[in-house]
């Protein structure tokens, strides 16, 4: 079968080429052998997302039988110790699924085995395919293997696929949204590269390391069927990379096989230097783990064999895209957790996100961020703020959103504390800049952009320290515990408390200084009004039209609801710590009625009282013939909607039973929205449009307690914090009697100030109480 025409290349399988035909020889000692597959689209078509997206990895082994080789994919979610009767059970419940078939062409001197593998590529399974990704079915006449490269430790193989879509008259279902950013894939025919790359797993796994709720990790979750707990058991390991000491007695060393990152070669020069700073901005961390060059930074070799795909490598891909985000997945053993590659996504048009991003919340004291494009050192350090983040995801960290609320807030506008400690704990929160500073503070402005902090170093450590007097994972266990315990007298080591579901307002996304919302927030909305007279000269374009200022504007009034929305989340709120069973406090207390009522009286002053600060006539003019009202009441409307979220007042409701007047129960919540959003009953004052407006919002909230819409089962998801434990339904909670009560009360204010109004005032008091009426009517 390998005949002299054969162009064969020797590695982890011999591969042989011999025109069109690909075959694997397969060592015998290769077999039964556990093996990671990586699946991408290396390059694409217009409308069905970017080159270099990943599409999978499971982890595979090439099985041997009645001169048939079975290539079955493997599961490791359910376990159980070898040892014990239970494992046979597990095994009997977990056969490994076969994805292809191949027949044994021939033998080699050392017994491997020779198959043909072409159609394995240029017709892959619905296993090792690109999925949904790509519309239509395979085109073997349009499709080819490019190439097959062996290395010592994997394999990469690229082929041309071609996908024939049915003709439009024939398709079932509407064309796939376009992930590029651009119009829908709806062409006849669709050629794209995809890439596998097959990595051999180690015949011993790493050393694996226990979770902890207390410390940020994303992990591998087995479930353990061995009987020893009598109960079913969840296994869960951290995942991290395999970094081991070159002199194990140094205290700090350089480890056998670093950690390396490589810049992909369409990257513009100009940012390169940020992305490799961004990587070895983690060496600091490292470093406390016990390693030095632990981390390092190169950019591609010119090597025709090297590519991004390779499973070998980590690589930051630029990925030309108008999605303004970057990710960072990683690759992982799934048997014990270990990080074996990584590809950091960075779409190119993030760069728009940090513009509109540090104007919002630094042109007030960046004289920089006043003109757009930005200079390309900030810019750049922008963009290494971001590579640095998504570094740390490929590194094996989770978000850690508490981590904005752990330092005093009155800090934040101090030089020598945020010289020291920077604004938040953690690159790893979406605390982007720090809009509490102020003009008058005279902080330096390099210090506005997040960099790695003390939680990042800490938990580093705790992730990748060796201990080398544990033989197995369960005997790390006293000593992982006695570092999480150095959260006890250091809270700016702390994680997010599990379970929480929302409910702690020091666990927001997009803050800074949340250990106190109100005041943080009075500060940054002093800022977003001093920025508002930066926009015009910033997005001004002598040749060019005012899409750039439309964009501006919006960001603008979307950093206020944000800011404000971190206000909200005090209102029923509870501080929360995660603790284990050794530790004496409680996980949650609810926050206290003065705090909760103080919040409130912030939002009827600075949400609920109409933001003239943006009604600029020379900006909004500018943009459309009308718009004011919508912008304006969608943004009140959605921090309205977010104060009284079913979640919220039951968890008030809860909380006030046996509390008394210590508690702050939905109806007083109500009560103090209704005084303020109705402000003008009583002092017989004139409605204004935006008022007016933000009136029917509340009223029509209110009516949504008392008649929620049907359920559509089409509707798009959209992300919440998912609530843990039992939730009481609002239909059995006090939330559907405050609102009927609210209602009431309210319409009795309306019937008394009907006497003192007329033209479009009464109207509009007439046309609440109508409203209402409905409302309390259709709820019966």
């Amino acid at each position: 079968m390998v005949t002299s025409e054969a162009v064969t290349r020797d590695g982890l399988f011999k591969v042989h080429r011999i025109g069109a035909k690909l075959l694997f020889e397969i060592p015998r000692a290769q077999l039964d052998k556990d093996q990671l597959l990586v699946t991408e689209i290396a390059k694409t078509v217009l409308g069905s997302g970017y080159g270099g997206q990943a599409v999978g990895n499971r982890v595979l082994r090439w099985q041997l039988r009645d001169n048939r080789v079975h290539l079955r994919t493997v599961s490791y979610e359910a376990v159980a110790d070898p040892d014990v009767p239970e494992y046979a059970a597990v095994q009997a419940a977990n056969v490994a699924p076969i994805v292809a078939t191949l027949n044994v062409e021939a033998y080699g001197p050392d017994s491997s085995v020779v198959v043909d593998v072409s159609r394995i590529f240029t017709q892959p399974p619905a296993e090792l395919g690109p999925g949904t990704r790509i519309p239509g079915t395979v085109d073997a006449a349009r499709s080819w293997i490019e190439s097959a490269t062996p290395f010592p430790d994997n394999l990469n193989v690229y082929a041309t696929l071609t996908f024939a879509q049915p003709p439009a008259a024939a398709r079932t279902a509407a064309p796939a949204p376009a992930a590029f950013g651009a119009r829908p894939n709806t062409n006849p025919s669709n050629t794209i590269v995809m890439s596998w790359s097959f990595h051999r797993l180690p015949d011993q796994p790493m050393q694996a390391r226990l979770c902890d709720d207390r410390v940020g990790y994303f992990s591998v979750r087995l479930i353990d069927y061995t009987d020893d707990e009598q109960q079913v058991t969840e296994t869960c390991f951290i995942t991290r990379y395999r970094l081991e000491k070159k002199n194990p007695n140094a205290a700090v060393s350089d480890p056998v096989k670093p950690i390396v990152y490589y810049i992909d070669p369409a990257t513009p020069r100009k940012w390169v230097p940020y992305f490799k700073q961004a990587i070895e901005d983690w060496q600091p961390a490292f470093e406390a783990a016990g390693f030095s060059n632990a981390i390092v930074a190169k950019e591609a070799p010119d090597d025709p064999d090297w590519s991004p795909e390779d499973a070998r490598y980590s690589v930051i891909r630029w990925l030309p895209s108008t999605v303004e985000n970057a990710s960072g997945p990683h690759v992982h053993d799934p048997r014990s957790g270990e990080i074996l590659n990584a590809h950091i996504q960075f779409y190119q048009n993030v760069q728009r996100l940090q513009l509109t991003w540090y104007f919002t919340q630094a042109a007030a004291v960046d004289p920089r961020a006043r003109s757009f494009p930005f200079p390309d050192d900030l810019m750049g350090r922008l963009l290494r703020y971001v590579v640095a983040h998504e570094v740390g995801h490929t590194l094996g960290f989770q978000h850690n959103f508490k981590a904005s609320s752990l330092y005093p807030t009155d800090s934040l506008r101090s030089a020598s504390f945020l010289r020291e400690w920077g604004h938040v704990s953690t690159i790893m929160d979406y605390s982007r800049m720090n809009y509490l500073v102020q003009p008058e503070d005279n902080v330096p402005v390099d210090l506005l952009i997040p960099g790695i902090g003390p939680y990042d170093i800490w938990a580093t450590m705790w992730g990748y320290k060796p201990i080398p007097a544990a033989a197995t994972a369960e005997a790390e266990r006293a000593t992982l515990d006695a570092w999480a315990r150095e959260q006890d007298t250091k809270p700016w080591l702390r994680f997010n408390t599990s379970g929480s579901a929302g409910s702690d307002p020091g666990e927001q996304s997009e803050a800074v200084g949340d250990q106190d919302p109100v005041k943080a927030t009075g500060w940054g909305i002093a800022n977003l009004k001093r920025s508002v007279q930066y926009m015009i000269p910033a997005t001004r374009k002598p040749t060019e039209g005012w899409d750039d200022l439309s964009n501006l504007y919006d960001r603008m009034i979307g950093q206020w609801r944000t800011e404000l929305g971190h206000v909200v989340g005090v209102v029923g709120g509870t501080d929360s710590r995660e603790q284990y069973g050794s530790q004496a406090e409680l996980r949650f207390r609810p926050i206290g009625r003065a705090r909760q009522k103080e919040a409130v009286a912030f939002l009827n002053e600075n949400a609920f009282k109409t933001p003239t600060f943006f009604l600029v006539e020379d900006i909004t003019r500018r943009l459309g013939p009308s718009g004011d009202v919508a912008r304006i009441s969608s943004a009140q409307a959605g921090i309205l909607a977010a104060l009284l979220r079913d979640d919220r007042l039951v968890r008030m409701s809860e909380y006030a039973h046996g509390g008394g007047a210590a508690a702050y129960a939905p109806l007083e919540l109500m009560a103090d929205l209704r005084a303020g959003i109705f402000s003008e009953l009583a002092a017989g004052r004139d409605i204004d449009v935006f008022r007016r407006s933000l009136q029917r919002s509340y009223v029509q909230a209110l009516n949504l307690k008392l008649n929620p819409p049907p359920a559509n089962p089409n509707a798009t998801p959209t992300f919440q914090a998912a609530p843990t434990g039992p939730q009481l339904s609002a239909e059995l909670s006090d939330v559907r009697a405050a609102a009927r009560a609210d209602l009431k009360a309210l319409d009795g204010q309306l019937q008394a100030a009907l006497s003192r109004t007329s033209g479009t005032n009464r109207a509009h008091l007439d046309d609440l109480r109508a409203r209402i009426a409905q409302a309390l009517d259709t709820g019966r």
